[in-house]
């Protein structure tokens, strides 16, 4: 099994191509103005533009309104939707685009209810819960929560990096990874090495499951 990569929170164009050299993906624009990696709509327009075939740009939005999706999909054609706030099925259905639902992880944390609940989503993106409410905070959780091997996809996200997705790959069996901060510099910088570095991990477990 190949494991998917996405690269979050991507800002500038040298990490960008750093991304899609490394082997990414998916690449991920942050449509969340508190977020320290948020991007305009421009600046992920132009962004979009640098990337090849088959390497696949996500916008990240959190309770957005209607208009500010509507925008970034006429805008990105090929964008798929990943939902990080408290958007219901309809709301996330309404696109008729392919998406991802995110979700906090914690031991009440019904799984296959979500699962259930947003049987349309292309896959469930499972993270940490963060204590200001929405996003990732560069946290691992509790990866016994999830079974390994379920018959719905799982992206594993949450404080991974270079020295754990090894591990996390091995033990979830995911169906994709998602990074950011774990590539990161510092907070919201990303590292072209780093980005290399994680890639390289997830093709090396990959290869010694």
């Amino acid at each position: 099994m190949r494991t998917r990569i996405k690269i979050c929170g991507l800002t500038t164009p040298e990490t960008l191509d750093a991304a899609v050299e490394a082997g990414a993906d998916a690449v991920g624009f942050v449509f969340y103005p508190p977020s320290p990696r948020a991007v305009t709509l421009g600046q992920a327009v132009a962004l979009a533009r640098r990337l090849p075939p088959f390497v696949t740009p996500v916008g990240l939005f959190v309770n957005a309104a209607e208009a500010s999706v509507e925008a970034a999909l006429q805008a990105i054609p090929s964008l798929l939707l990943q939902f990080h706030g408290d958007e219901p099925p309809e709301h996330c259905e309404a696109w008729r685009r392919p998406y991802l639902r995110a979700l906090a992880m914690t031991p009440e944390t019904r799984l296959l209810d979500w699962s259930t609940r947003y049987r349309s989503a292309q896959a469930l993106l499972v993270d940490a819960p963060v204590a200001s409410g929405y996003g990732g905070g560069g946290k691992v959780f509790d990866w016994s929560l999830l079974a390994a091997n379920a018959s719905f996809r799982l992206v594993l996200s949450g404080g991974l990096n270079a020295a754990n997705v090894g591990d996390g790959i091995r033990q979830v069996r995911p169906w994709a990874v998602d990074v950011s901060s774990g590539v990161e510099s510092s907070r919201g910088i990303k590292c072209p090495e780093l980005i290399q570095g994680f890639c390289a991990a997830v093709r090396l477990a990959d290869a010694n499951p």
